[in-house]
């Protein structure tokens, strides 16, 4: 049978009750017992009987897959129905021997309390019409079993009548507002699940797309790296084969300058995965990282580098920081490849609290309105 989901906490809550029942039911046997002359005689061992089957059924967790949905109403059912035969029984018995009428029923509040517990725990986990159906229950069955017993000792089911009505008025509105309460519940539940939902489909967007940004920047990078310069080889060792028969020395030339461009190539492919395998700015920190990447870049590019970087940018939070010394470094890039520059300057720091980057250059530039 499919296993029925229950409220979280309330087995652990039932089993809790039912303990604290057993408890009072045995402490009341004992000192029964200890008592020469009771005044009213009490029957508790039925509902030890109860509770002991009770609190084992409760904490047998192969029942709950082998009954599945019927699980927790067996056990609601027992909870209800054994304090009711209960207190009939008790009634029956001090009716025997010998108590009144008056006297034997003086107690018959005390099953309002007992059958609290139940009427809580159908609140719970299921709707309204649960509530009313264990209300209407409860009631015709108390009826049932009490209407002889009162009839037996000739007193007036008035207040039999009366009693059992006020139970029902009482629990009729706290099962409806347990109801309503636990609706709210599970509907704030299911808003907080479908936002996680929403917030885990998010991030695993936002993750798809850096990593889709990252590859798109390391294929320009490898495109204006390492791609340049092996088409600058293959052009050059294609016309060095085409003059290595007739100009044996500008072939070798050829050949020469191959070389150098394929160091220089190495050089910035072994840069880019380099870069892509460190982690300057959580070793680092901005400033550090960002000086460090000028004078590398400035060192391979031969350019003369003045720089002005605070010491200290505040604290910033890492998407920032990531995103600043991504500007910084395409920027540095840029001029390196493009700009035909000699003289760079790059200064990062903070202006009346904001951050400030500036990467300039005397290089040739050129006109943004064209661009």
């Amino acid at each position: 049978m499919k296993r029925a989901p229950l409220e979280p906490g309330l087995l652990q809550v039932f089993r809790l009750v039912v303990g604290v029942r057993l408890i009072l039911l045995a402490v009341s046997f004992c000192l029964q017992r200890v008592q020469a002359q009771p005044r009213l005689a009490r029957y508790p061992l039925l509902g030890i009987v109860e509770s002991i089957l009770l609190l084992i059924y409760l904490s047998w967790p192969s029942l709950r897959d082998r009954l599945g949905r019927a699980y927790l109403p067996v056990a609601l059912v027992v909870a209800t129905v054994g304090p009711i035969l209960e207190h009939a029984l008790t009634i029956g018995f001090r009716l025997r021997g010998g108590v009144s009428a008056r006297a034997a029923v003086t107690d018959a509040w005390q099953l309002i309390v007992v059958l609290f517990v139940p009427l809580i725990l159908t609140s719970w986990q299921y709707d309204f019409k649960a509530v009313l159906a264990m209300c209407i229950g409860t009631a015709a069955l108390d009826l049932v079993v009490a209407v002889p017993l009162y009839l037996m000792a000739r007193s007036p089911l008035g207040g039999l009548v009366t009693l059992v009505l006020l139970r029902t008025l009482l629990f009729v509105p706290v099962g409806y507002v347990v109801v309503r309460l636990m609706r709210a519940q599970r509907a704030r539940h299911e808003a907080l699940t479908r936002a996680h939902a929403q917030l885990a489909r998010h991030a695993a967007t936002l993750e798809q797309l850096a990593v889709s940004r990252e590859r798109n920047r390391l294929a320009r990078e490898l495109h204006d790296t390492l791609a340049h310069g092996l088409s600058a080889v293959a052009v050059q060792l294609e016309a060095a084969s085409a003059l290595w028969d007739s100009d044996l020395a500008t072939a070798r030339q050829m050949v020469e300058r191959s070389l150098e461009t394929t160091r220089a190539g190495l050089g910035e492919a072994r840069r880019a995965i380099q870069a892509l395998r460190a982690t300057p700015l959580e070793d680092l920190g901005l400033a550090l990282a960002v000086r460090n990447l000028a004078e590398s870049v400035a060192a391979r590019a031969g350019l003369s580098l003045e720089m002005q970087i605070a010491e200290h940018l505040g604290g910033m939070a890492a998407e920032v920081e990531q995103c600043v010394y991504r500007i910084a470094a395409e920027a540095l890039s840029n001029v390196a490849r493009h700009a035909a520059a000699r003289h760079r300057r790059v200064r990062l720091g903070r202006d009346d609290g904001r951050l400030t980057l500036v990467v300039a250059d005397d290089g040739r530039g050129f006109d943004p309105d064209a661009a």
